[in-house]
């Protein structure tokens, strides 16, 4: 039988010598169906068809960021130290391991994000050290961003970081509940803490538990800022005055509850997607919306992904 890649020709399954293509199981997408990369924080990555076949599927010890390269590499991690890039034919080209490198060694910490910047260099989000990082590829440090945590943790300083169109990059302080936006010099320009909306905190990673334990966040165009509030069960699009003028609550969307919002993005239809992790079986773990709060598409896969899904990528048709 014929095999088809996962993206532009990655061939994961010869990582670890892991699955072949496997046949649909219980997953629907409701709106055009897409290509996607699935990523659970246990560490299962796969390539979803269309019609709802695994493509292609790996394992690493555990994952909060991913993302597919221009050159059709996959940046993603390996456990809760290491960074690692994969090329096409499943090789591990580079990595990084925070625990051993660069004045980190034998400090506490964990890495929530990791980005490829555009000058080739990584950005690595340290948690413990609290500290950014940019290292290039021969792991020597090139840059450094102390950062700013008023409840240390080395599991929840930071979730993901992300840079700017202005050189700054902004940071999803988890446990702080704050996004902070830094620039090169480390100085914080920017400040939004994310609302309790009057709620009293409540325990639980599923829809039953609430606070403000954001997860994602990313500067739009046209300046504002798009945040996924983890355990806030909500998306809000924040003006640089720190006004909410968009926002999806946890019960907006018909027949959906919100959990644990994960990454978010804000597409170039005007459109945002977004995930929802530890809803669930029935929630979707991917939604789309229009700016009216349409649900346009969603992605189920409770069955093959569970309650730990943080990333659903839509990826170009295989070749």
């Amino acid at each position: 039988m014929k095999t088809r890649t996962a993206f532009p020709g990655l061939l994961i399954a010869s990582l670890l010598g892991l699955s072949l293509p496997t046949l649909r199981a219980a997953t629907e997408q409701k709106g055009a169906p897409q290509r996607l990369l699935v990523a659970s924080a246990g560490g299962k990555i796969a390539i979803v068809s269309p019609d709802g076949a695994i493509e292609r599927e790996m394992k690493v010890p555990g994952l909060h960021d991913l993302s597919l390269l221009p050159n059709g590499n996959l940046l993603t991690q390996s456990g809760w130290t290491k960074t690692i890039e994969l090329d096409p034919s499943g090789k591990t080209v580079w990595e990084y391991d925070s625990a051993k490198s660069n004045g980190s060694a034998g400090v506490p910490l964990e890495v929530h994000s990791v980005f490829r910047l555009a000058n080739g260099n990584t950005m690595i989000a340290e948690s413990g050290p609290a500290r950014l990082i940019e290292v290039d590829r021969e792991g020597k440090l090139q840059h450094v961003i102390k950062l700013k945590v008023d409840r240390p943790n080395k599991h929840s300083d930071t979730r993901l970081v992300r840079p700017t169109p202005a050189g700054t990059y902004v940071v999803a302080h988890e446990m702080d509940g704050k996004v902070r936006e830094y620039d090169r010099d480390g100085k914080i320009v920017w400040e939004y803490a994310v609302p309790l909306f009057g709620k009293k905190p409540a325990g639980g990673h599923g829809p039953e538990g609430f606070g403000n334990q954001l997860f994602s966040v990313v500067r739009l165009e046209n300046g504002n800022t798009l945040i996924g509030t983890g355990n806030g069960h909500s998306v809000l699009e924040v003006n640089p005055q720190g006004e909410i003028v968009w926002k999806v609550e946890q019960n907006d969307l018909p027949g959906i509850t919100l959990a644990w919002v994960t990454r978010v993005e804000r597409l170039p239809n005007g459109n945002t997607r977004f995930g929802n992790c530890h809803a669930g079986p029935g929630m979707p773990l991917s939604i789309e919306v229009d700016p009216a709060k349409n649900v346009v598409w969603s992605y189920s896969d409770f069955e093959r992904f569970g309650n730990a899904t943080v990333a659903v990528d839509v990826l170009p048709a295989a070749r």
